[in-house]
């Protein structure tokens, strides 16, 4: 459907009677699920990005992502919470490209489309010139982050999910206020579990505590960086890939030691690897592939000696994934 639809679809669901709305989550955590929220929590996620950020009646904003999910939602909601100027275009990974000379005031984008938009000289100079960018849904590619300290306007990275309605934290990514730590809102309160994974207290924008799957590391001043995930998942360019899922599919086709574990990758964030203790016939390795859909396919195979375990003789994953990047790094 095209998202002029799906827009009038979600203002005539915003618009009616009902004070709740129905959300989709993004698998961040398995399965994608419906949730129903309060438009009520919605308007107050808006005013706290809105007045955080400076964003007022008139501003030019850009809606560039789906409508089925959270992030596009909310940009909707935040310009008819503060009388933005919503441009909308479809969904892409180049949502400058048919732009004209008029600035943004604000715009938000994942990681792939950021970095395909650095690609285009004609795009990048667009990006530039719009005030305030704030990038979401995937993880940044420490070399993209780089890229990002070079320009000249405003630029945060966020934290949140479909529960909290969208980020209740951002990280500034240039400029004199750069920081590798997130900066929760004011309303925001942060704590960690005996898991030392993080939990949110936004009782303007979810009714109760949140226990995230994200292991932190939590400051003095309440601010917090994400080590790293205590679940198993791969988030490449925007989608979410259960590294379980990836190697029961290959179960079938595949004879020796192997595990699946991704890698930092430039343009998606991360990549799906593919470890293995020793070398598959190639017919054997062409079936298995073959037997995933493209988006789940690995885009480094690496022949190991051994697939790291723990004490307990479980796939280490942390040790994976420092072995697929530091092969992987020395082969660039």
């Amino acid at each position: 459907m095209p998202i002029q639809d799906d827009l009038q679809a979600f203002l005539a669901e915003w618009h009616d009677p009902s004070p709740f709305l129905e959300v989709q989550t993004s698998g961040s955590t398995g399965t994608p699920k419906r949730m129903r929220v309060r438009k009520d929590r919605m308007l107050n996620s808006a005013r706290l990005t809105c007045d955080y950020l400076g964003l007022k009646k008139g501003d030019k904003a850009l809606l560039c992502m789906p409508l089925r999910y959270i992030a596009g939602k909310m940009m909707v909601v935040r310009s008819l919470y503060a009388g933005l100027d919503l441009e909308v275009r479809e969904p892409s990974g180049h949502p400058l490209a048919d732009w004209g000379d008029t600035p943004l005031r604000f715009a938000a984008m994942i990681p792939l489309q950021v970095y395909n938009t650095l690609r285009v000289p004609e795009e990048r100079k667009r990006l530039e010139q719009t005030d305030i960018l704030i990038i979401g849904g995937g993880a940044i590619d420490a070399a993209l982050e780089q890229e990002i300290r070079q320009m000249p306007n405003t630029i945060y990275s966020t934290y949140g999910m479909t529960e909290t309605l969208s980020h209740v934290a951002l990280r500034r990514l240039n400029g004199p206020e750069a920081s590798p730590y997130y900066h929760p809102f004011p309303s925001v309160t942060l704590s960690l579990s005996p898991d030392n994974t993080l939990v949110i207290d936004a009782p303007l924008v979810c009714d109760e505590r949140l226990v995230t799957n994200d292991v932190a590391r939590l400051l003095p001043d309440g601010s917090f960086a994400i080590i790293g995930r205590k679940d198993n998942i791969i988030n490449s360019g925007g989608i979410k890939i259960q590294i379980e899922e990836v190697e029961e599919r290959l179960r079938p086709y595949v004879d020796r030691p192997y595990a699946i574990t991704a890698a930092p990758d430039p343009r998606l964030g991360e990549t799906v690897v593919l470890l293995l203790a020793s070398n598959l016939r190639g017919e054997m390795l062409t079936e298995a592939l073959a037997s995933l859909p493209k988006y789940l396919r690995p885009r480094h195979i690496i022949k190991v000696s051994e697939i790291p375990q723990t004490g307990s003789g479980k796939i280490d994953r942390a040790a994976c994934r420092e072995l697929a990047r530091n092969i992987i790094t020395k082969t660039l």
